[in-house]
């Protein structure tokens, strides 16, 4: 972890990532620092728990590596594939998935977006592109940057849940 470095989009540039998708590569790399630390020593007994019922730990780890799984498909112009809609049903289910697991597949998504955004040719960014079984217009841009503004959104979703969690007992 990097707590004494100051927050990604201060280290400088992400090497081979165009400038216009810096800010992407910046928010989804200080996602995984944040989900690292906030995750560190949770207990996987508390993974599906809800207090107040809102969405479990567990959900938001799962969502967030399926949104940017997703949204990173459909920047490329390419349908869900079977798996990524079957991966869709199954999130927030309980499952024997451990907290350390969900953090190395987002952290596994987010590398693989990285490797996207560095293929990325800037003048593609305002292409269209359909979201969906309702085929929704957006852009490429449009969708890689609501992948890290959604993550980023469910990221401080999960600190509170987190936090709650772990202070019930006290």
């Amino acid at each position: 972890m990097a707590s004494n470095l100051p927050e990604v989009w201060l280290r400088g540039p992400v090497e081979n990532v165009p400038p216009l998708l810096q800010p992407l590569a910046h928010t989804l790399m200080q996602a995984v620092e944040e989900i690292q630390n906030i995750m560190q020593d949770f207990p996987d007994e508390l993974l599906w728990k809800r207090p107040a019922g809102v969405a479990s730990p567990g959900f938001h780890l799962q969502h967030v590596a399926g949104v940017i799984d997703r949204l990173s498909t459909y920047a490329q112009d390419k349908p869900l594939s079977e798996e990524q809609m079957t991966y869709l049903q199954g999130e927030g289910k309980e499952s024997s998935i451990t907290s350390s697991q969900l953090v190395h597949q987002f952290e596994q998504k987010v590398k693989e977006v990285l490797q996207l955004l560095q293929a990325t040719d800037e003048t593609t960014l305002t292409t269209y592109r359909s979201v969906g079984r309702k085929a929704l217009p957006s852009t490429v841009m449009g969708l890689l940057f609501h992948a890290a503004e959604h993550t980023q959104r469910h990221v401080g979703q999960l600190l509170v849940t987190v936090r709650v969690i772990k202070n019930e007992g006290q």
